[in-house]
């Protein structure tokens, strides 16, 4: 297979003034008392408004290191993180966020839980009650608005924090593994909650996961990271229209798209030297 035809490509000349998010450059050097840790080696790519772009590649690689320069929790050595033309210095009050554990605090209902950012934001709760109420119902949570986490199985615990990250109209959302701690069959229908409710919000995101089916089935664009000192090898464009049905995994070509990616990880583990 020499033709791919999902694979992106971009001239180093291109004008990147216009791009929505541009990541340019960017490179993250940690200093330690054994020397310096090159956790991102090379980061250059654009993400346009609306896409739904994830990371995968080998553990350790920097994939959340790279999510945190972009979410303004950490900050590059070398090059610049942009969001609408500007640069992005600290975190930002209209950004969400995902991670593999949901955090619920677990005297707040779920509703509660929803709401929490708009509480610490000092922002009037009231006008958010409404598309708190859409959001439990677009995931199937409404009639547990009363519920408290522990009275929730891990999907649903997941289901309300993406709630949570999307309560206040995000201009960008950050998953970072949000499913890696459920079991296969939770984590399928997961998949599916989540595609089904990307349809309706259509939020500018980005997604880590070691999933490379996940990643595939989720995104329209896959980026592939080598193993660390890390750098971005691949830029897929998936090529399935949404809404997505769990049938397209059964197709020769999403299956060859997987296999590509999972090449592309296992060459990098021969080609770079193992962290220390």
């Amino acid at each position: 297979m020499t033709d791919h035809p999902w694979l992106q490509t971009r001239s180093t000349s291109e004008n990147r003034t216009g791009s929505y998010l541009s990541v340019q450059s960017v490179r993250k050097i940690y200093q330690t008392r054994n020397g310096d840790v090159h956790a991102v080696e090379h980061a250059d790519f654009d993400i346009d408004e609306g896409d739904f772009v994830t990371l995968v590649g080998p553990s350790g690689c920097g994939k959340s290191t790279l999510m945190s320069m972009i979410g303004g929790l950490d900050t590059p050595s070398t090059g610049n993180i942009l969001l609408n033309g500007k640069v992005i210095e600290a975190p930002h009050r209209d950004f969400g966020y995902v991670f593999q554990d949901a955090t619920l605090l677990p005297w707040k209902t779920v509703m509660e839980n929803v709401l929490f950012p708009i509480h610490t934001q000092k922002r009037d709760v009231k006008q958010y009650l409404p598309e708190a109420e859409r959001l439990l119902k677009l995931t199937g949570l409404y009639d547990f608005r009363d519920k408290r986490p522990a009275e929730l199985s891990g999907g649903m615990r997941q289901r309300v924090a993406i709630c949570r990250g999307l309560i206040n109209d995000p201009q960008l959302l950050m998953m970072d593994e949000p499913f890696s701690a459920l079991d296969a069959i939770t984590r399928d229908d997961m998949n599916l909650a989540l595609a089904r409710l990307w349809d309706e919000v259509r939020k500018t995101a980005i997604f880590i996961t070691h999933s490379i089916r996940e990643a595939v089935f989720l995104s329209d664009r896959v980026l592939v990271m080598t193993a660390r000192p890390s750098q971005i090898i691949c830029d897929i464009r998936v090529p399935y229209p949404r809404p997505r049905h769990a049938g397209i995994q059964e197709e020769p070509l999403f299956n060859e798209i997987c296999a590509f990616i999972r090449e592309k990880i296992h060459a990098s583990h021969a080609t770079h030297t193992p962290a220390a």
